[in-house]
C-alpha cells in the first residue's frame, strides 16, 4: 500500500509540474499571438519575416479553445476577424 501511496503522490507532483508548464506555454502563445496580430509585415526587416510566418503559422493551427486560453493567461484580446494571424 506504501508503494502505491508513492506512487500516486509522485503522480501528481508531476502532474502539477506539467500544469505550471502548460501555464508559462500558454502566455508565451498569447503573448506571441498579440505580438503578431499588431505587426506591420511589410515593416519588418527581411530576416523577421521568416520567423514572423512560421509563429503565425503555428498558433493559427491551434484549437480555437487552446488561444482562447493563451490569450486569456495575458490578458489579451484578438478581434475575431484578427483569427487568422498573418504576415
Amino acid at each position: 500500500m506504501r508503494h502505491r501511496d508513492e506512487k500516486i503522490t509522485m503522480l501528481g507532483r508531476e502532474l502539477e509540474l506539467l500544469m505550471g508548464e502548460r501555464q508559462t506555454l500558454l502566455q508565451v502563445v498569447g503573448a506571441s499571438a498579440a505580438l503578431i496580430a499588431s505587426l506591420d509585415s511589410s515593416l519588418l526587416p527581411a530576416g523577421a519575416v521568416k520567423s514572423a510566418d512560421l509563429v503565425a503559422s503555428r498558433i493559427n493551427a491551434l484549437p480555437d479553445e487552446t488561444l482562447r486560453d493563451a490569450l486569456a493567461a495575458v490578458h489579451a484580446e484578438i478581434e475575431e476577424e484578427e483569427r487568422a494571424v498573418s504576415t
